[in-house]
């Protein structure tokens, strides 16, 4: 399994963690996501067929892109 860790500006709200955690968590392959709003991070552990493409593409398409350093 592998787990990501994601820093995501735009989450302002329970709704924007409530999104994302819907969203991500739908994916094939996600076993567990965690958005937290204090941190403005968002948690993802996953194996394929998700893939860490699969699911930067998914943030961005729900407007909430994580920052890649």
């Amino acid at each position: 399994m592998t787990k990501v860790t994601y820093s995501v500006p735009a989450i302002h709200c329970g709704h924007c963690v409530h999104t994302i955690n819907m969203e991500i968590s739908e994916l094939e392959g996600v076993s567990g996501v965690k958005a937290d709003l204090d941190s403005k991070t968002v948690e993802i552990d996953f194996n394929p067929p998700a893939s860490e493409e699969l699911l930067i593409g998914t943030l961005k398409e729900i407007n909430y892109p994580p920052e890649i350093a």
